[in-house]
């Protein structure tokens, strides 16, 4: 019999779901690993959707997406960071941002092309970029830098065979929040080697410390930058698989057109209510905010107590505390954990090879579980 694709075979599987398919057997776990808010899609939004399907909206859309929702994101963007895209042409609906990752890579990648990719970072980025036949160019950052990649490892990285450096900030699984200066500088690389930016702003509604910086509003970049957003953070909307693809004309016709051959269309009802997101769920999604402003405090101060140090993230909903003094690898902490006192989290080598020695735990679950959480990791910590 025929082997399958090699690329696939020497990909590991997610080292988030390998934790919890042991978690799912289990009884009585704290979770802090899953990335999903706990919150429930403000009702506006379930109702809108009800509404959708009560019509007999249930049938494809354009290839694109529905014109109002692209409209409706359009403005928008150049409401809250004065970016313009044009709905028509500049703007694809996508099943979410992993989608809109998948096939951005394969609408820019040519075999062996290069991808610059600072870690740690989301799991899916270098599986993006070698099922789309590229290499992905992993840079490492440290905790004394705040996790920040820093503008001279980008600068380093490049070769004649590189095509894009592949961002995400605020940052999963750090909560890294880049600073202006240090996109700037980015921005300019990009500009001198002709390099795309794609930018991965999923928790860009959910900063903590100013305003988010969207990478395509810095001088240079908006021609060469693939934005990625969506509404499964802001909305707590993950399962409704809904995000969008915004950039130069050409490279979303390009991603069109791979997305009109495996997808067709994102689903429709989840459309109809991202609509309704945009136009009535500002409120929600600023309660929420706060709510996680306020977790976050907690879980940091918590883990610092405990003794395992912890920088606190201007952005997302996780923290990534150093569990180095206690003598075990990422891989033995979290299991250990998730025997002895029944609290999930995720190693950091999980995210890239400088995750190790770390953790990463999500704030996006109830203060109460979050100190239920905390008392059972100071338990464990106290006897190692």
């Amino acid at each position: 019999m025929r082997s399958i694709s090699k690329i696939v075979q020497s990909t590991p599987p997610s080292g988030i779901r390998r934790f919890f398919d042991i978690v799912s057997t289990m009884e009585d776990v704290l979770s802090l690993g899953v990335g999903e808010p706990d919150f429930d899609t403000p009702w506006c939004i379930r109702e809108a959707c009800i509404y959708s399907l009560e019509r007999g909206h249930t049938h494809y859309t354009s290839n694109y997406g529905m014109l109002e929702l692209r409209r409706a994101i359009s403005e928008s963007l150049y409401k809250r960071e004065g970016l313009w895209y044009d709905p028509e042409k500049q703007l694809l609906i996508t099943v979410g941002v992993s989608e809109g990752m998948d096939i951005a890579m394969r609408a820019v990648l040519n075999p062996g092309d290069e991808v610059i990719i600072p870690e740690p970072c989301f799991v899916s980025y270098q599986p993006c970029v070698l099922f789309a036949g590229g290499k992905p160019v992993p840079i490492s950052t440290c905790e004394e830098n705040g996790f920040i990649v820093r503008p001279e490892q980008i600068r380093d990285a490049v070769t004649a065979n590189t095509k894009a450096i592949l961002l995400g900030y605020p940052a999963n699984p750090t909560g890294a929040v880049a600073p202006r200066d240090i996109l700037e500088e980015i921005v300019n690389i990009a500009c001198k080697f002709d390099l795309f930016i794609i930018s991965d702003e999923i928790y860009g509604r959910l900063t903590y410390e100013g305003k988010h910086i969207s990478i395509p509003t810095l001088p240079g970049a908006y021609e060469r930058t693939i934005l990625l957003d969506g509404f499964s953070k802001a909305y707590a909307m993950t399962g409704w698989r809904i995000g969008f693809a915004a950039g130069p004309a050409e490279v979303v016709e390009a991603m069109m057109k791979i997305h009109q051959y495996t997808i067709m269309c994102a689903p429709t009802m989840s459309q109809f209510a991202a609509i309704e997101a945009i136009r009535n769920a500002d409120r929600e999604c600023e309660e929420m905010v706060e709510q996680y402003n306020q977790r976050r405090r907690v879980i940091v101060k918590g883990l610092n107590d405990i003794g395992l140090p912890c920088l606190m993230p201007k952005g997302a909903f996780y923290v990534f505390p150093s569990i180095k003094r206690t003598g075990l690898s990422s891989d033995e902490f979290c299991e250990r954990l998730l025997f002895e006192e029944k609290v999930a989290v995720v190693p950091g080598n999980a995210f890239g090879k400088c995750g190790e020695g770390y953790i990463r735990c999500s704030y996006a679950t109830s203060l109460d579980k979050i100190n239920q959480a905390l008392e059972r990791i100071a338990r464990f910590v106290s006897r190692l």
